[in-house]
């Protein structure tokens, strides 16, 4: 399929497919979508209940262009945590693909490009330590094939939106999605589909719509409990 390299809002790229009409991330603002729906709603939100947590485990569904992990890198600081991070992902973007994205640049930081290249040149299937408290996972693997129970704390659930890929908001993803975290852990996710959000609270989860990035009124927390 097709895949071209589109500039968003806030100035940051990202991969636009033709045939479907749809971003990796918000046309609106690839980064400031990324911190708002993932690092600020979802990891930080955990964090600020479970502040003396040491080490934090992070699930995200659709590593894609690796923003996701590049930005949680730099929260491992903040928070003074270690963070074991595994990225699941079909269809890998090639590391040309990745370094056109120019991230590192936008993120003026000076070690950006070099964790940025790190992550992308990690093995699949096989953990590689980027720091001291910063472990990534790459695993080659559908959404439904996901069988982890009670491993994550986190979940950043960043899939193609329902309108393209409909199989991948049900209650049998969902129910995936439930199990792999541990009691209390979050997932969020950019999309606030009614649907979406009655299958994620049949399986078990205690949802919450919240204020979206720009570009989008609400977006989804959904709670373990």
């Amino acid at each position: 399929m097709k895949r071209e390299i589109i500039t968003t809002a806030d100035g940051s790229k990202t991969i636009h497919i033709p045939e479907w009409n749809e971003q990796y991330h918000s046309k609106h603002g690839a980064i400031q979508e990324a911190r708002h729906v993932f690092l600020e709603t979802g990891l930080s939100h955990y964090m600020g209940k479970f502040p003396e947590q040491k080490e934090v485990a992070i699930l995200e569904m659709g590593f894609g262009t690796g923003l996701n992990a590049l930005l949680t890198y730099y929260e491992v600081a903040k928070y003074n945590v270690s963070f074991n991070y595994v990225g699941a992902e079909a269809y890998p973007v090639s590391l040309e693909e990745a370094s056109a994205m120019e991230y590192a640049r936008q993120l003026q930081d000076g070690s950006a490009e070099m964790i940025y290249t790190k992550l992308h040149n990690a093995s699949w299937e096989q953990e590689t330590k980027i720091s001291d408290n910063f472990k990534l996972t790459k695993r080659k693997q559908r959404f439904e094939d996901i069988a982890d129970s009670e491993v994550f704390d986190v979940i950043y659930f960043d899939a193609f939106g329902p309108r393209v890929q409909p199989t991948l908001w049900t209650e049998e993803i969902f129910t995936k999605m439930f199990n792999a975290l541990r009691p209390s852990g979050v997932l969020t996710t950019y999309c606030a589909q009614g649907a979406a959000r009655r299958a994620m609270q049949t399986v078990g989860f205690q949802v919450e719509r919240l204020p979206g990035p720009p570009g989008k009124r609400e977006m989804l927390r959904a709670t373990k409990v």
